[in-house]
């Protein structure tokens, strides 16, 4: 048995995305953090509309991302591990539950201020 000085992880699982080495991976995106900054990135006008509109279309694609995982798993069972599908799963629904809150919400407090004119 042969020790190397570079220790490198890489993904062997066909379930999981990508096929590079880890490390370099974990390394390019603290790289990129590091020269970015909070202060370099360019300033977008957010509105309110435009944050719930991204909130939903983060809450859709987690959706889309569980169909997918299930039907990957009726296809191709030993390609998805059930832990990654429950995860998800789970994901999907705390968001799902968040947007119907934060609906839930807005619809009483818009209800609140019309009824104080």
């Amino acid at each position: 048995m042969q020790i190397t000085s570079d220790f490198q992880m890489n993904r062997t699982h066909p379930a999981h995305i990508g096929n590079k080495p880890l490390a370099g991976e974990l390394k390019s995106n603290l790289e990129q953090s590091i020269k970015l900054g909070a202060n370099d990135e360019p300033k977008k006008k957010s509105t309110f509309e435009t944050y719930l509109l991204d909130a939903v279309n983060a809450m859709n694609n987690q959706q889309l991302n569980v169909a997918k995982l299930e039907e990957q798993v009726l296809v191709d069972p030993e390609s998805v591990d059930p832990q990654d599908v429950t995860i998800a799963m789970a994901k999907a629904q705390m968001s799902l539950d968040l947007a119907q809150t934060v609906i839930s919400r807005l619809v009483n407090g818009w209800t609140e201020l019309s009824q104080n004119r």
